[in-house]
């Protein structure tokens, strides 16, 4: 039986890579929804067609009108990266207005087991309220990989999108839909 994950995906440069990701958890048997935020959406504009093509689902980065039937099967993990300092920020709080924050949001009330990966610079990484938001959502269950083992932020400008961890996230990833 096939498993479906979320991909769910802010806009930070790693999100260039994300053919590659969904190629990736497909190989590990996982049938992948790709759900981006409005921003990512927009960066990958040109590509989006493809990326359904991939995923044989509609990718999605807006909330579907009411009475409309939902296009995605559950899912069973919800994988969140990059995750921007925005998104990160507004999901601790539980301030919904993307779709792709609404629905980890709600994840949490469900039980969905869901991981998280930022990807902040240094300097947003010394702001009081990144801190307070990881521990927040780890509080609520959520996993986040951040620091040893996980993102470490690099100094403003000098990011590695290359080098951004995916394989450590699709591993945790498939870790909770072991557990």
């Amino acid at each position: 039986m096939t498993s479906t994950l979320y991909l769910f995906a802010s806009a930070a440069p790693p999100v260039f890579d994300i053919a590659r990701v969904i190629e990736d958890a497909q190989a590990d048997g996982w049938d992948v929804c790709l759900g981006l935020t409005p921003t990512a959406a927009h960066w990958l504009d040109d590509r989006l067609e493809g990326l359904a093509a991939l995923t044989g689902h509609p990718v999605r980065s807006e909330y579907k009108l009411p009475g409309e039937p939902d296009v995605w099967p559950k899912a069973d993990v919800i994988l969140f990266a990059p995750a921007t300092f925005n998104s990160i920020n507004c999901w601790a709080l539980g301030v919904t207005s993307s779709f792709v924050v609404g629905v980890v949001a709600e994840g949490i009330g469900k039980g969905i087991p869901t991981v998280a990966m930022p990807c902040v610079n240094a300097a947003y990484a010394q702001h009081r309220a990144l801190g307070r938001s990881n521990t927040e959502l780890r509080e609520h269950g959520v996993t986040m990989l951040y620091g040893e083992g996980g993102f470490q932020p690099n100094p403003p400008g000098s990011g590695k999108p290359k080098a951004y961890p995916w394989d450590t996230a699709l591993g945790v990833a498939r870790q909770l839909h072991r557990a």
